[in-house]
């Protein structure tokens, strides 16, 4: 399960896209889409540890939220893996919630 960079940035990306369309089916699919969720937040996470701050670096996304009106975090990459630019968007509760203090200051760019 040690998935290079862009292996990870493009299984992040494609739990992201399950998640957003499971969501958007509505209660039907509600455990599916808060396991995704959870999946892609965990991808995130191990990607973070892996190769921030070289490849990957946290920064606050001022011009979106979601759908809640929570802040969120850009997984922004250093260098873009085609097609990919980012690793999707992490809200700041969760990264809060899963990573330390230093880990945190690590990771964000300001």
């Amino acid at each position: 399960m040690n998935a290079n960079l862009e292996e990870l940035v493009k299984e992040i990306n494609a739990v992201n896209l399950a998640w957003k369309e499971a969501s958007e089916m509505g209660d039907c699919l509600n455990r599916i889409s808060q396991s995704l969720s959870q999946l892609k937040a965990r991808l995130q996470v191990r990607l973070l540890r892996q190769y921030a701050p070289d490849c990957v670096y946290l920064q606050l996304d001022t011009d979106n939220q979601d759908t809640q009106g929570e802040e969120l975090y850009g997984l922004i990459l250093r260098q873009p893996t085609n097609p990919y630019w980012n690793a999707a968007h992490l809200p700041v509760r969760v990264a809060r919630n899963v990573l330390s203090e230093q880990e945190l200051q690590q990771f964000i760019q300001h």
